[in-house]
């Protein structure tokens, strides 16, 4: 009987390179892991394979493929989460063709040739201002809970921080200096970047620490600056609860408002990019304001929105057909 020559390539594959040698964050191992689990339990669904016994020889092109079609059927998966499944397959494949060159070749060269699929264009979604307005004034202050929630949406907004940028956020990455605040917020591939936010946001940025016991000198620095009420680091799911809560409310209150079909945190920094675009900063500030490896991911990101179109093209008018009245 042949040794499983697949299991402790995989086993290296996550333990050493992934972590080690390439650096990928908390969350795309766990993401990469999930992908292989459901893998497995495909494998054992359709074909009985036990996970232990799943070797190069169990899969071939057409068994990834099955896969992906079984995560969009029979999961209800999105393209994206198919993609990002495929995505995992292949990082593992490219993997082990270099270390297990003669058992891998085959299921490494028919990973290779399946493209990921095209993801239909979304517009994305964004508040407007009187929007965004109503949304940071919601929390009403009466309980520790709600004096929290207004300042992480307001730190949302002011920051253009990812969800999980603000969970990691600790003592140690806030600075104050006269009436602002500047965070350093550690994003994907490990970048950090510093950010200052304004005064308003500051101010009550300020007086949830100290509130806390997050300032002065008994102040632990690896201290989370926003918790729930059962963890000292707030996740993204219990971020995604207090947004889907006020939006929610936001909603029953403005029935004429709030039209989009959904609302994410990741929609906060959305509406940033394009409030920011809408003052005229340049795309090339907001790419580095948003911490974007590509100036064309802001670009597409960025987009404008439709009163930023309206208020150019009146300047335009106003600029260059003032003459002629």
């Amino acid at each position: 009987m042949s040794k499983n020559q697949m299991q402790p390539i995989l086993r290296a594959f996550f333990e050493e390179y992934l972590p080690d040698v390439k650096g990928v964050s908390a969350n795309t191992l766990r993401s990469y892991r999930y992908s292989f689990r459901l893998l497995f339990q495909f494998l054992y669904e359709k074909n009985g394979i036990l996970p232990a016994k799943v070797d190069f020889s169990n899969i071939d092109g057409n068994t990834v493929l099955s896969f992906l079609q079984w995560l969009e059927e029979s999961r209800e998966c999105s393209v994206s989460t198919r993609n990002q499944r495929l995505a995992a397959i292949r990082s593992f494949s490219s993997y082990a063709s270099r270390h297990c060159f003669q058992s891998a070749l085959a299921f490494g060269t028919a990973v290779a040739s399946i493209p990921p699929k095209r993801v239909p264009k979304k517009a994305m979604a964004y508040m407007t201002k009187e929007e965004m307005t109503i949304v940071l004034s919601l929390p009403d202050n009466h309980t520790l809970a709600s004096k929290r929630d207004r300042v992480l949406l307001s730190v949302l907004y002011a920051s253009g921080a990812r969800a999980q940028e603000l969970c990691d956020l600790c003592v140690k990455d806030v600075r104050f200096e006269k009436n602002r605040a500047s965070l350093t917020l550690n994003g994907k591939g490990k970048k950090s970047r510093i950010v200052v936010v304004p005064e308003d946001c500051s101010v009550l940025l300020k007086q949830h620490m100290e509130k806390n016991q997050l300032s002065g000198r008994r102040a632990i620095l690896e201290k989370h600056i926003f918790s729930s009420q059962t963890h000292p680091q707030m996740t993204i799911s219990c971020i995604e609860e207090i947004y889907k809560k006020y939006i929610a409310i936001a909603r029953a209150e403005h029935p004429g408002m709030f039209l989009e079909k959904s609302y994410t945190p990741h929609t906060m920094r959305h509406t940033t990019a394009t409030h920011m675009l809408e003052a005229g900063v340049p795309i090339v500030a907001i790419k580095n304001f948003l911490g974007h490896s590509s100036i064309s991911t802001t670009e597409r990101y960025a987009e404008l929105s439709q009163g930023a179109v309206n208020r150019h093209i009146r300047d335009w008018n106003e600029k260059w057909f003032s003459h002629q009245k």
